[in-house]
């Protein structure tokens, strides 16, 4: 019997990782480890699953809440892995400066580090709507604990930060705009942790 609820869930995963290939999803990646180990001298089989979110099926007034929810799943799957790519290049940026002596080698290097980042990543967020701006906004503040513009002070210093603030401003967004995962974006918040555990 246990072999058999074992086989069905194997089945069900790897079914599952197949039809998500299908269509196309590189986010989800089903993470399954199957082990044994010896308890009172029995072997016994055990099965590590990724976490799984269980949430009310959604309820929507009318059709337009409904395409606003909708939209927002669309825009976090794009913008999701921007957010994750800048948390990356963060960490690396800090852990290479604190390996250079000076402070203009450091100055020098992130001027370089600035430069590619444009280069890279400058097609990319000419292609991001108004709404996925914003939202990428907040999901930078989700990934790496601090608003943009605390990341680019950090960084690039306050005056060039005013700058880039001035710049999301015109544009009617802010790089001091923080992330609320149990407050405004709570629905944001639940989107994410699906599309991270691959359940949208």
């Amino acid at each position: 019997m246990k072999r058999c609820l074992i086989l069905l869930l194997l089945l069900s995963v790897v079914l599952l990782s197949a039809s998500a290939q299908e269509i196309g999803d590189p986010e989800f990646v089903p993470m399954v480890k199957v082990g044994k180990t010896l308890f009172e001298g029995d072997t016994i089989q055990y099965l590590e699953m990724q976490q799984v979110y269980v949430y009310p099926e959604p309820t929507f007034k009318n059709k337009r809440q409904q395409q606003a929810y909708l939209k927002l799943v669309r825009n976090v799957k794009k913008v999701l892995p921007l957010a994750k790519e800048v948390r990356q290049i963060l960490i690396e940026t800090a852990e290479i400066l604190e390996t250079i002596p000076s402070k203009r080698e450091r100055e020098e290097h992130m001027k370089r580090v600035e430069n590619e980042i444009v280069n890279t990543y400058k097609p990319k967020m000419k292609k991001l709507t108004f709404s996925q701006g914003k939202l990428l906004i907040k999901l930078v503040d989700r990934e790496c604990n601090s608003t943009a513009y605390e990341a680019i002070q950090a960084f690039i210093g306050p005056v060039r930060a005013g700058m880039w603030q001035a710049f999301a401003w015109m544009f009617g967004a802010s790089l001091k705009k923080g992330y609320q995962p149990e407050g405004v974006d709570r629905l944001t918040e639940r989107v994410v942790l699906m599309v991270e555990a691959g359940q949208l």
